[in-house]
Parts: structure tokens; sequence; C-alpha cells
């Protein structure tokens, strides 16, 4: 999706590539990117908070939840950002104020879930987690409510990796079954899958407002690529991009 945009905003001699790094190579990999002619990076798990911690600068998002997805190198310094909190409100697309919602997880992308929402006014920010004790430490640090079973909400946004597994085709590892969907209006599942996971057909056939975890993924890609280049980001053809290498 970035090679895309870059084709459509002329930017020619831009590339995007992937680069694995084990964790104990993350640090002198990365402080080395600049140098090397890289304007940014995105990072990924496991290497979000490592990536925090090496930048010079944080922006408020990336300092508050503690973990950078983007990274962007200039006059040799780093500077960290998290465009997942805001790619997440992007993708809902609509007002959350006053709303409640139920977040499913606690690891890097509830932390940001839960702040984005309480950042945006949600009213009731509930977090389930299989480890109530993970949940109890992310409420107590950003705000929201550890709830040891599911409450109804207006969203419903699953942080977990249930779904991530092609073979999967169940969720019963969540606090939630077929009939408690329907105790919501609207779903966001960051897990994708080709061509969608089991957990957003059902929600679907709810009768809920699925938005699956590609169209965040385009919408944190596209505020990156806003940083990086300095030029708004062509949405739709990010979009079109990455469901064509994702179909739905």
């Amino acid at each position: 999706m970035h090679e895309a945009a870059f084709a459509e905003l002329g930017l020619e001699d831009w590339r995007y590539q992937r680069l694995p790094v084990p964790p104990e190579l993350f640090e002198e990999t990365t402080r080395a990117l600049g140098a090397a002619g890289f304007a940014g990076a995105n990072v990924t798990i496991p290497h979000k908070a490592a990536a925090l911690a090496l930048a010079d600068e944080a922006g408020e998002a990336a300092a508050a939840i503690g973990a950078a997805n983007t990274l962007t190198f200039a006059d040799g310094r780093i500077h960290a950002d998290n465009t997942d909190a805001p790619g997440l409100l992007a993708a809902i697309g609509e007002p959350v104020s006053g709303r409640s919602a139920l977040v499913l997880g606690a690891g890097g992308s509830a932390r940001a879930a839960v702040w984005a929402l309480l950042g945006a006014g949600a009213g009731d920010v509930m977090v389930w987690n299989r480890t109530p004790a993970r949940a109890q430490a992310l409420c107590a640090e950003l705000g929201g409510r550890p709830v040891g079973e599911p409450e109804p909400a207006d969203l419903l946004v699953n942080c977990t990796s249930v779904g991530m597994d092609a073979a999967d085709e169940t969720f019963k590892e969540l606090p939630i079954d077929a009939d408690g969907l329907s105790a919501h209006c609207v779903l966001v599942d960051l897990v994708y899958a080709d061509p969608e996971t089991t957990l957003t057909g059902v929600a679907t056939d709810r009768g809920l407002r699925t938005i699956d975890g590609l169209e965040v993924l385009v919408r944190q890609g596209a505020l990156s690529l806003e940083r990086w280049t300095g030029r708004t980001a062509p949405i739709e053809t990010m979009r079109r991009a990455a469901r064509r290498a994702n179909p739905r």
C-alpha cells in the first residue's frame, strides 16, 4: 500500500521494504537506518516498546501508550510516534464521545485502543483480559474499567490474536459468543484474515457494523506516510492496494 501511495504521489525515488530484525539486533539496526537513507520505519511486534525506548523524542500518543509503531529519522535524531491510536479512530469513522466500549485484550494494541477511546471522549471503556491482573494494570495506568465478564457496549474492539490463525474457525477463546455479539453495535477486529475472521463474519451476520484490521492498518499506515513525506496520503489508493494483497 505504501508503494502504491508513492506512485500516486509521484514520489518516484521512494521505496518501502520489509526488514525482519531479531530483538537482539533491533537497536543497532534501527540507529543505522537514518544514515542509510531511510526517512522512517514502521515497527511491529515485538519491537514497539523498544522503538519508543531508543527514540530521542516521542509524540504524546507514543509516550502515553508506552509503544511506538512509527519512527521518523531526521537530522540525526529519531522521533517516535504511535499512529495505531488515531488510526483506530479514523477507521471507526464516527464520533465515540459518550459511547461505551469493551476492549478485549491488554497488550500493546489494547493500550492504544483504550488511550484513543478515552481521549476521544468515550463514556465507559471496559477492558477484559484472560489474565485479569493485566487488565487491572492497564486501567490503573491509562484509565478505563477492568471487567471479569463482558458487558453490553456500543463498541466491541478485539485486540487479541484470536482469529490470526487461518485454521481457527471459532472464537471460543474470547468471553463472548455469537448471541453475545448482539449486545454491541460496532465490532472492530484488529486481526485481518483472508477473506475475514470468523468473529467478523458472525458479527456481520448478526447485523453489527464491522471494521476489520486491514482498514485500521490502512489508516495508521496513511498517518505514518504523512509524517515521513509531508504529503496527504491517498487513502483510497492505499486501501485498494491493501485489499488486493489481502482480498476480502
